[in-house]
């Protein structure tokens, strides 16, 4: 499956991919910002969208706004990796259209199965 990890933390980002692609399961593309993401995804349209929250350039909730304009990644389920994962957090994420949540800080070797997990459902 190919994912596109979006984080400004380099160290996030090496945990999350090192895990994901050793699982064997995932294909990463790694992108630091909204709008390096947002070219990133036009270019190789990903299964999925794992993204922190608080980004430099927007939030999470303005990247998954303007994902669901385009009508290529309107479909894309997004899945929060983020410190904002207090319920109303949550909620309010998954109103916006957010396909899960998972909070920081995340266990490595749990992360592979919430991620399939959120798929799942």
């Amino acid at each position: 499956m190919r994912v596109l990890l979006v984080d400004d933390d380099p160290e996030i980002l090496l945990v999350a991919t090192t895990v994901l692609v050793r699982s064997g399961e995932f294909q990463v593309s790694q992108a630091g910002s909204a709008e390096e993401a947002l070219a990133s995804a036009r270019l190789n349209p990903p299964e999925v969208v794992i993204t922190d929250y608080l980004l430099p350039d927007m939030d999470g909730a303005r990247l998954l706004e303007r994902l669901r304009a385009e009508k290529v990644l309107a479909l894309i389920p997004v899945i929060f990796l983020t410190g904002k994962a207090e319920p109303a957090d949550v909620e309010r994420l998954q109103r916006l259209g957010a396909r899960g949540v998972i909070g920081k800080p995340f266990d490595p070797f749990e992360l592979v199965d919430r991620i399939k997990q959120i798929l799942a459902d």
